[in-house]
C-alpha cells in the first residue's frame, strides 16, 4: 500500500496545479474583458465631452473650439489621442461659467471623463501585469485577446472658476 500514497499525492498535486491554472486563466480573461469594457466606457465619455463642447462652441465660443470638438468627434482611432488633447487645450482657453447649462455640461462631462480614464488606466495596468506573468506567457492564456492599450491624454478635468464673493 505504500505505492498507493504516491498515486494519491500525484493526483492531488495535479489537481492543485490544474485548479491554479484554471483560476489564472479565468483571471486573465476577466481582466481582459474588464479592460475592453473600460475602453468602451472611456470612448463613450470622450464622445459625450466632444458633443457637449461642440454645443457650447455653437452657442458661445466660436470656430476654434467647434473645430476641435468636431475633429475629436470624427477622429479615427489612430488620431484620437491627439484630437482629444487638442480639444482639452481648447477647452482650457475658454472661461467657463458654471451657471450656464452648456458650460456645466462640459465641466461635468470632463469630470466623468477623468474618472473613466483613471478606471481604464488601472484596468489596463492590471491586465498587462497579469499577462506578463511567466505561467500566463508559458500557457499563452492571453492569446484570445490583444494586449490592452493605454489611452494617453492630458488630464481632462476642467476647473470651474472659483466663486469670488466679498464678505
Amino acid at each position: 500500500m505504500p505505492g498507493m500514497w504516491w498515486v494519491v499525492g500525484a493526483v492531488a498535486v495535479v489537481g492543485l496545479v490544474t485548479a491554479y491554472l484554471l483560476w489564472t486563466a479565468n483571471r486573465v480573461e476577466r481582466l481582459q474583458i474588464r479592460a475592453e469594457s473600460a475602453a468602451r466606457a472611456l470612448d463613450a465619455h470622450l464622445l459625450r465631452r466632444a458633443a457637449a463642447a461642440a454645443v457650447l462652441a455653437e452657442r458661445r465660443y466660436g470656430v476654434e473650439l467647434y473645430a476641435a470638438a468636431r475633429i475629436a468627434l470624427d477622429a479615427v482611432p489612430e488620431e484620437r489621442e491627439a484630437a482629444e488633447n487638442d480639444l482639452t487645450r481648447q477647452l482650457r482657453t475658454v472661461e467657463l461659467d458654471p451657471d450656464d447649462p452648456a458650460c456645466e455640461a462640459v465641466i461635468a462631462a470632463s469630470r466623468r471623463l477623468a474618472l473613466a480614464r483613471q478606471v481604464h488606466t488601472d484596468l489596463v495596468r492590471d491586465a498587462r501585469a497579469v499577462r506578463r506573468r511567466r505561467v500566463v506567457r508559458l500557457f499563452r492564456m492571453g492569446r484570445r485577446h490583444e494586449s490592452p492599450r493605454y489611452f494617453d491624454i492630458d488630464d481632462p478635468t476642467l476647473a470651474a472658476p472659483a466663486d469670488v464673493s466679498a464678505g
